[in-house]
């Protein structure tokens, strides 16, 4: 689980490590593509070991990531660290909430990956949170703004699965499908299904 304290702390780092004007200019220099100490001296007319001390402050931040290749070191910049919002530095609790979607989100890829095999159900997950995952993916093939009758809806799960009888019905008791006199349609629950 985040710590916000850590979180904020790390936050203090980086801004302080962009603080500083010439940390700025060798940040611009990287962005434009990974360097070695030398040539970020020569563009920006500053001495090696400043640019080496700047570096290693950026570094300490996680502003930059460092790579040897053969002779030198080549310094590019994190953009996983620059891909952020603002919002994420100034609020703790939105690094925690990204961390989680992000856990989330690669847990739901997983059971997707291990249950889909080329567009095919290999078996319905007997865990329901597994289930409920593959249901939410499934029903993305049903359209909100039609109607469905019995006979659509199972060759459309068939397309998936031979046991479209299990499917239906708990595409029903998971309330992603409602039913009314043998007639299907999509509800709002399903709206953001992950694909």
């Amino acid at each position: 689980m985040s710590n916000p304290q850590m979180d904020m702390d790390q936050a203090i780092k980086t801004f302080k490590a962009l603080s500083d004007g010439s940390r700025l200019r060798i940040l611009s220099s990287l962005m434009e593509a990974p360097k070695y100490v030398e040539i970020i001296a020569e563009r920006l007319e500053l001495a090696p070991s400043t640019v080496s001390f700047h570096l290693k402050k950026l570094e300490e931040a996680d502003l930059v990531t460092k790579e040897k290749d053969q002779y030198y070191i080549n310094y590019s910049i994190n953009s996983e660290i620059f891909d952020r919002p603002l919002k994420y530095w100034i609020n703790p609790e939105h690094q925690a909430t990204d961390a989680e979607s992000l856990r989330e989100a690669t847990y739901r890829q997983k059971v997707l990956d291990t249950f889909i095999k080329y567009h095919k159900l290999i078996s319905i997950p007997v865990q329901r949170k597994k289930r409920l995952i593959i249901l939410e993916h499934l029903v993305g093939e049903f359209d909100f703004t039609r109607k469905y009758t019995e006979k659509e809806v199972n060759l459309i799960i068939a397309s998936y699965h031979d046991d479209f009888a299990t499917l239906r019905r708990e595409f029903i008791n998971e309330k992603l499908l409602m039913r009314e006199n043998g007639i299907y349609w999509r509800t709002p629950k399903a709206e953001n299904p992950v694909k």
